[in-house]
């Protein structure tokens, strides 16, 4: 039997328990602090949005190229990282889907799993130890800039196999429609 999960729209309050959703601070949550203006008025300075935590190794910056999803979109595996956080954002100006389990025990069923639709201006860091999907492309193949723990001792990726689970990501209407890459979008 198969299972089909909706995308839910990223949110920093619903992600939060996973990561942190990497976009710039709304009115609300702007301060003198996190968010001021530099170089001469011609930027404003969102800080601190989210810290790179490690267990040795350092911190570095790598570009995924990702292959586009159908949809549904079938879920294949999930993994983590025990020695440090992982952060994606999409390149490409594409919106993705972020599949995340709890930190901790593996996930065990569909139950376990929450499923977000980013839109292409957010980023996604997980946590340490969060499981988590790798990368689900929308539309066409995506580049995504990654930051996260390289040239480190001891094995930073742990996979879990659900292909046999059958479960399958379903999109809004709303997001199918705006999944579809406009001309200027699609010159890769």
């Amino acid at each position: 039997m198969s299972t089909t999960i909706v995308a839910k729209p990223l949110t920093k309050a619903e992600f939060a328990p996973f990561g942190t959703v990497i976009e710039p601070y709304d009115a609300q949550q702007q301060t003198p602090d996190n968010s001021y203006v530099i170089n001469n008025g011609y930027a404003t300075r969102h800080h601190a949005i989210a810290e790179c935590q490690l267990d040795g190794g350092i911190v570095g910056m790598s570009i995924f190229c990702a292959k586009k999803r159908d949809v549904p979109i079938a879920l294949s595996v999930m993994e983590y990282h025990p020695f440090g956080t992982q952060a994606f954002f999409s390149m490409n100006a594409q919106d993705y889907v972020v599949v995340v389990a709890p930190a901790g025990a593996p996930p065990k069923s569909a139950d376990d799993l929450t499923v977000f639709y980013a839109k292409s201006h957010q980023g996604v860091q997980y946590n340490p130890n969060v499981w988590h999907h790798p990368l689900l492309a929308l539309g066409r193949d995506s580049n995504f800039l990654v930051v996260d723990r390289i040239n480190g001792e001891g094995s930073n990726c742990h996979e879990l196999d659900i292909g046999d689970w059958q479960i399958f990501i379903a999109l809004e209407d709303e997001q199918t429609d705006n999944n579809a890459p406009s001309s200027e979008q699609a010159k890769f």
